[in-house]
């Protein structure tokens, strides 16, 4: 089946399933709802649906003038390798460009650096400027 792509925030239970696949939940207990308002809060959007299917997401947060973030680049287990999570980052860096943003960051998911790397992100030296905190 074509996987077709939006630029729309997607339904709160598709997205709420779609995160579960990745596990990172089990941290954070978000519900549907704490994560159905992150994400309308967001500055643009990619979905990526196999029919109804909600299979791929991806995010721009911003200021939309210096201060840019991707987040939430998921990909369903089932759906990884077809070129899917590589569709959502080109048309994320494409918005990008398109808004003049000079500088876009990423956390990367353990283990998928080497995917950020073709697109031309760079790790962080480890004695470059960067802190978190959870609370």
């Amino acid at each position: 089946m074509a996987i077709r792509y939006e630029s729309a925030v997607p339904e709160k239970k598709a997205f709420f399933a779609l995160f579960a696949t990745t596990g990172w939940n089990a941290k954070y207990s978000f519900t549907a709802d704490d994560l159905a308002t992150a994400i309308s809060n967001s500055y643009f959007m990619v979905c990526a649906y196999s029919g109804e299917k909600l299979v791929g997401t991806g995010r721009i947060i911003s200021d939309g003038v210096y201060q840019t973030l991707i987040g939430d680049m998921i990909v369903h287990p089932d759906f990884q390798k077809q070129g899917i999570g590589s569709e959502i980052l080109t048309t994320l860096l494409a918005k990008c460009q398109e808004d003049g943003m000079k500088q876009v960051q990423l956390a990367s998911a353990k283990g998928k650096m080497e995917f950020y790397k073709k697109f031309g992100f760079e790790a962080r030296p480890a004695d470059a400027p960067g802190m978190q905190k959870y609370l």
